[in-house]
């Protein structure tokens, strides 16, 4: 059984709940998962699985969220190569600049994307969260 973690920040729920889905189709594929607020993730939450999704709106100028998500990565991007990882999170402005900026970056670190960044428009419609739940059975199959 493969143990995922998903790791997120939310400031209105639909990274949350695009969380949850992705929750939902890696404990469908039959994996051991947690899902943690990244307030609440500590490096041994990297360290410890070798599959973990990430998941982030765009903020400001289409950056991470400055306070906790950005610091939390660059505090594990060391621990990232040869983990398998998904990247995902919704936005409301512009073109989801943040993801492909997101996506070199993690991928710099040696880290095996599962997928390109997956980003959804403003709250995730229906097809975002099956999207979601299809990468989370991808992820813990990877």
């Amino acid at each position: 059984m493969s143990k995922v973690n998903v790791i997120y920040w939310s400031g209105t729920g639909h990274t949350e709940s695009m969380a949850n889905a992705v929750v939902k189709g890696a404990e469908g594929a039959g994996a051991e998962v947690k899902l943690i607020p990244v307030g609440e993730a500590t490096e041994e939450d990297v360290k410890g699985v070798d599959n973990i999704a990430f998941g982030c709106p765009a903020m400001g100028s289409e950056e991470l969220e400055e306070t906790e998500m950005r610091p939390f990565m660059d505090k594990v991007n060391p621990l990232l190569s040869g983990k398998k990882v998904l990247l995902f999170g919704s936005y409301e402005w512009a073109d989801g600049e943040w993801m492909r900026l997101w996506q070199e970056e993690v991928e710099g670190t040696g880290a095996n994307l599962i997928a390109d960044g997956f980003a959804a428009y403003d709250d995730p419609d229906e097809d975002a969260l099956d999207e979601c739940e299809a990468l989370g059975k991808e992820l813990a199959n990877a």
